[in-house]
């Protein structure tokens, strides 16, 4: 008898229409409020990522209507901070969003405290990873460890190395370009360690195997003149802070000497400077007679990334 009441109530005339019209007002009420809630936390949004993406511009395009060679670490810093306070303010807003939603939905947040509570335990086993992200990307911008547009090196868990340059800097991960395009994201909490190669200045490092019976002290007064040559010309002038020199010798081996020079450049210029600085100091030896060790070359300390090394040899042979 109350399965046959059910029945004859459910499909008793106008109960459709009952049920579609308190429908329609909650559609005109409830969810057009939370539809609004979430079209105006999506244009939020966006506008917080518009005003990333200006700013981004505006930096880039001061920095190529400048003299400057290098961005500023100051520049660099506040680029990586934007895009940390955008990606926070996101998350935020979409936080604001969910709660005022289930507000509208009728779910009491208070009750949600004990469930929540659980959750956020279990969650919070799974999340630690996460957390470990974030507090390690909150130190990478307070320390300004690296910023966008530094070539970094950086080693992480497991002893792998990450090479490139910095595209994007967030709380919980960075992102890397390489020079074949790839893109490469490291979980901030793996970094282990991170190496700037272009912060403040750099060294381009360049070693030279010379034959063990070369006269030494002509090797060392040819390189004295390069070095005075090459910081003269005005392709190279801009790039360095200082003129190249010979540090001696760094390394006896029975049938070679290896000596040493160095010179300090802008950063990220070091990879440019030191390629076309071993063109001009293999030229300069070979008119004078010295030619590099057989079976030697001479080699750039500290090979450049990815991302440089098309650059530098296109500037090397120059």
């Amino acid at each position: 008898m109350p399965m046959h009441d059910a029945s004859t109530l459910a499909f008793r005339d106008g109960a459709t229409e009952a049920v579609l019209g308190r429908f329609y007002v909650w559609m005109a009420t409830n969810g057009l409020e939370i539809l609004i809630w979430i079209l105006g936390g999506l244009l939020v949004i966006r506008f917080i990522r518009w005003g990333a993406e200006k700013y981004a511009s505006r930096v880039e395009s001061q920095f190529h209507n400048s003299d400057l060679i290098v961005q500023t670490e100051d520049a660099k810093h506040r680029r990586a901070l934007v895009d940390v306070v955008a990606w926070t303010l996101i998350v935020v807003v979409a936080i604001i969003v969910i709660i005022r939603m289930l507000g509208i939905l009728g779910v009491p947040i208070t009750g949600l405290t004990g469930p929540g509570a659980v959750i956020g335990a279990a969650l919070g086993f799974g999340a630690q990873r996460v957390v470990q992200d974030v507090l390690a990307g909150f130190f990478v911008v307070a320390e300004r460890q690296y910023g966008y547009g530094d070539v970094v090196s950086l080693t992480v868990t497991g002893n792998g190395l990450a090479e490139g340059t910095v595209e994007d800097v967030t709380l919980r991960m960075t992102k890397l370009r390489t020079g074949d395009g790839e893109v490469i994201t490291v979980p901030n909490g793996q970094i282990v360690k991170a190496t700037n190669l272009s912060k403040d200045w750099a060294r381009a490092v360049v070693d030279v195997p010379v034959p063990a019976e070369a006269d030494i002290g002509l090797v060392n007064e040819t390189l004295d003149r390069v070095g005075t040559d090459f910081f003269e010309k005005p392709r190279w002038h801009d790039l360095l802070l200082d003129a190249p020199s010979p540090l001696g010798v760094i390394d006896l081996e029975l049938d070679s000497v290896t000596v040493r020079m160095v010179a300090r450049t802008l950063p990220g210029k070091q990879f440019e400077v030191s390629r076309a600085l071993r063109i001009s100091i293999v030229r300069a030896l070979a008119r004078e007679g010295i030619t590099v060790a057989p079976g030697r070359d001479a080699q750039a300390g500290g090979g450049p990334p990815a991302t440089l090394a098309d650059q530098g040899a296109r500037d090397g042979d120059e």
